[in-house]
């Protein structure tokens, strides 16, 4: 996010969440970026499912979510010529049943594809 993820002033001061509290990222020591919002331009797949009320216990499933998200709305709408560029980024958790136990911190990973229309 251009380091607007990391900074917990501009995460309320323009999101109006509340860092640890409201919304959780990664927050690497040193890098601040640019401190560019993406929210305008950002969705978040079990967010566009799930209504902040319904209790979804740990979280919606991250490859559910963008596969219902990805095949149900995004394809279709990029189809239709509603967007032009779609960056897609699926992300997760590399869990296992030793690493939890284990109390070391639990390694992410992230596959950006982008999807352009035919013009």
């Amino acid at each position: 996010t251009g380091g607007i993820g990391n900074n917990v002033e501009m995460i309320k001061k323009y999101l109006g969440y509340e860092w640890g509290k409201d919304m959780f990222t990664f927050r690497i020591p040193g890098i601040d970026g640019d401190g560019i919002n993406m929210r305008p331009v950002y969705d978040d797949c079990g967010l566009m499912l799930y209504h902040g009320g319904q209790d979804v216990h740990a979280g919606a499933s991250g490859c559910g979510c963008s596969a219902a998200v990805l095949g149900g709305y995004l394809l279709p709408a990029l189809d239709k010529k509603l967007f032009r560029r779609i960056l897609f980024c699926g992300t997760g958790a590399l869990l296992s049943p030793i690493t939890t136990t284990q109390g070391e911190s639990i390694p992410g990973i992230c596959h950006l594809v982008c999807l352009e229309a035919e013009e």
